[in-house]
């Protein structure tokens, strides 16, 4: 029996020996591929930049032939800036319903968002403990006989 307790120990042993290396040798090939693309990502961004760059100096060269210099630099930036806001609204996630991204709190429905989770409606007024269902929001119920403030003194 001991024999075979041991014959167990060893395939289980082998086995799980196995198993790392094969997982070992497959977290090592997709890290080798992801290695990979986030280079050729950098690299695109790169020239991405350098692209963009060059082609702001072709518009602003282009404006300095029929205009003073400091003015097509000017205009050259202002079109990079307009581009950059549309590309950061473009990048933000869409509202449902057409909600704008600077709408005020409390002004927006049940369907807006924070972080992909729905948002309840900010009601006008703080709920009133103890206040009839009947009570419009807002209003103050009237103060108890008995303050709880003060001690009460029983007989």
């Amino acid at each position: 029996m001991d024999h075979l307790e041991h014959l167990d120990k060893h395939l289980v042993d082998e086995l799980a020996q196995v198993a790392r290396e094969t997982v070992r040798d497959e977290l090592r090939e997709q890290t080798r591929k992801q290695r990979r693309k986030a280079a050729l990502y950098a690299a695109s961004g790169a020239l991405a930049l350098y692209a963009g760059a060059a082609l702001a100096l072709a518009v602003g060269l282009a404006l300095a032939l029929g205009l003073p210099d400091w003015a097509a630099a000017l205009i050259t930036a202002v079109i990079l800036g307009v581009l950059a806001y549309v590309l950061r609204g473009m990048a933000r996630p869409s509202r449902p319903g057409g909600h704008a991204a600077g709408a005020a709190p409390g002004h927006g429905g049940a369907d807006r968002t924070a972080g992909g989770m729905p948002v309840p409606p900010v009601p006008p007024a703080p709920p009133v403990a103890g206040s009839p269902a009947g009570t419009a929001p807002g209003t103050v119920p009237p103060r108890p006989a008995d303050d709880p403030d003060v001690p009460h003194h029983r007989a």
